[in-house]
């Protein structure tokens, strides 16, 4: 097993997109030299009109899309270069909030947040004390048991909130919170 290069220093951009554009399959570029920086500790909102392209960027962000040319780093390391096997130890260091939640129905409030920590292998003691925390602080300790079916959007939303956050992510992105 090789050495991990992945660097996600504190005092490189957050994420840096050099002359990017983004096609689907054989239609026109639907991003066009898309250029900009995110330094750490800063905060932004991503607007326009639907269809202009929110999602798409946000998806080429957290990794789900590939560019169809241009540069993409992330915490310093240009993901066209960033091997693989390398490329989950990126994502894990964003949350990400989904437009459409995509929490797991057949898992509880509870399970659907504390995933990513038995993901990464989190002592099911810490799993318990931090999701049960953070539930209670989104004002959900209430409904830790309950599935996503039986929630309100709103309750939903919190829930997708805590998951987005629970593992401390370096960057965290919302798709219309």
């Amino acid at each position: 097993m090789r050495s991990s290069t992945i660097n996600v220093e504190k005092e490189d951009p957050i994420v840096h997109f050099k002359n990017v554009g983004l096609r689907y399959g054989l239609g026109p570029e639907v991003l066009q030299d898309i250029t900009f920086t995110l330094e750490p500790g800063s905060f932004h909102f991503l607007l326009g009109e639907s269809g202009a392209g929110k999602s798409s960027l946000l998806k080429l962000i957290y990794l789900a899309l590939r560019p169809s040319r241009g540069l993409i780093s992330l915490f310093g390391n240009d993901i066209a270069t960033t091997p693989r096997d390398e490329l989950p130890a990126l994502r894990r260091c964003v949350g990400v909030v989904f437009q459409e939640y995509r929490l797991l129905n057949h898992l509880s409030s509870f399970d659907n947040v504390a995933l990513p920590l038995r993901v990464a292998g989190v002592r099911k003691r810490d799993v318990e004390k931090h999701v049960t925390e953070l539930l209670s602080w989104v004002g959900h300790k209430e409904h830790m048991r309950a599935r996503p079916p039986t929630l309100s959007g709103g309750q939903q939303q919190r829930v997708a909130i805590a998951r987005a956050v629970i593992s401390r992510p370096r960057l965290l992105l919302a798709d219309e919170p």
